[in-house]
């Protein structure tokens, strides 16, 4: 049957937030009138950062191996559960070996808990890089989908790039669920239009899949065009210790291609000031600097070492680059957390979590235009237009 948005409206929408690291799927929903009542992660340290923006954390959020979480465990009521569940083994980056990993094999965990509770959760949404969808063919993808479908879920599949809210270039994929006995009544079945939100990519998954298992979509708005330059996030007032000196300077500069060396000289010698990103790349077993073309960050990655960091570039009106690693504060403004507090942790510590975590405007943005209007019809934004095809 077609659900009327449930006997609770008006009421805080209980959340479970598993993989939660170090909260951000929190900071982005909570104003939206969500109520985290039980979270979970394995690694102590982004506890202890979730610790110090939540403190009420102490009370719900479980430090433990999902593998020993049982769905009986978790508390009465929770209408929402989202996961973020780990993208090493699905990433282009990674080892590919999918779902069978060890790592994003935690998905079938989660699937495990939720089938374990009493009542399972009318909403669930689950985060993680574009390479899921090509796994193995789009085979773990797949099994993904019909597992969920298994748990009673119509599924849609959306693609959001966190560049249309901050200054990075961060595209996600997300699979939001509901329950197939509440869809909501301007859900659509079939294969949706093509849209920044929807690319042609994802309206093939649906193709694919939409008469075999329950599929839906629903209209969202368009996407916003995002900052274009790193302006709003860079931190102005940084030591100058920071800041690379002399020999470590022309290592940067000896490092670039030909290419990347002439991008450098035309920003350097232009009359105005450029701020770019630089991450460390292996070609051809090399290591070498690369600049970004365009003017935002690229993807924050988690920081194992030194090829995984970001590092800020000035250059403009002929005078000497100056060079130095982005700051914790600046990795948090990129994830659209610029309110979260940075009092737990080492930098490497802080700017792990946040190359591990969601952005804030990207979840928001879905819980504003989806999932608030699924779970409390009454208390989302009035109708707004919905994206154009493309």
């Amino acid at each position: 049957m077609i659900g009327d948005g449930g006997p609770m409206e008006g009421t805080a929408i209980n959340v479970a937030e598993f993989f939660a690291g170090i909260g951000l799927v929190r900071t982005a929903l909570e104003p939206l009138g969500v109520n985290v009542v039980w979270a979970n992660d394995i690694k102590e340290a982004k506890f202890d950062a979730y610790l110090a923006n939540y403190p009420d954390a102490r009370e719900h959020f479980k430090v433990r191996d999902i593998r020993l979480v049982k769905g009986e465990s978790l508390p009465e009521g929770i209408e929402l559960a989202t996961s973020s569940f780990p993208c090493i083994d699905l990433s282009l980056a990674g080892n590919r070996v999918g779902l069978g990993g060890t790592q994003s094999g935690m998905f079938w965990q989660f699937a495990r808990v939720i089938k374990e509770l009493p009542k399972k959760p009318r909403v669930v949404l689950l985060e993680n890089v574009h390479g899921f969808a090509t796994s193995h063919g789009g085979k773990d993808l797949a099994d993904a989908l019909h597992c969920l479908s298994g748990l009673g879920y119509s599924l849609d599949v959306l693609s959001v790039d966190a560049r249309h809210f901050v200054p990075q270039s961060r595209p996600r994929m997300f699979i939001v669920g509901i329950d197939k006995e509440d869809l909501p009544k301007n859900a659509h079945v079939g294969v949706p239009e093509v849209s920044k939100a929807r690319p042609a990519w994802v309206t093939a998954i649906h193709k694919a899949h939409h008469e075999s298992i329950a599929m839906h979509y629903l209209d969202l708005p368009a996407l916003p065009d995002g900052p274009s330059d790193l302006n709003g996030v860079v931190e102005h007032d940084v030591s100058s210790a920071a800041w690379w000196d002399e020999r470590r300077v022309k290592a940067f500069v000896d490092s670039l291609s030909d290419g990347q060396l002439a991008r450098f000289e035309a920003l350097r010698s232009a009359n105005a000031l450029s701020i770019r990103t630089a991450y460390r790349r292996t070609r051809k077993g090399v290591s070498m600097w690369e600049l970004r073309r365009d003017a935002i960050a690229g993807c924050l990655r988690t920081t194992g070492g030194g090829s995984s960091k970001q590092a800020l570039v000035e250059l403009g009106y002929t005078r000497e680059p100056r060079i130095r690693w982005m700051t914790p504060r600046e990795y948090a403004n990129l994830m659209g957390a610029t309110e979260y507090k940075l009092l737990a942790g080492t930098p490497n510590q802080q700017m792990f979590g946040f190359g591990d975590a969601v952005v804030v405007d990207v979840v928001r943005w879905i819980g504003e235009h989806y999932l608030l209007p699924v779970l409390r019809p009454d208390n989302a934004a009035g109708d707004e237009e919905p994206a154009e095809a493309e």
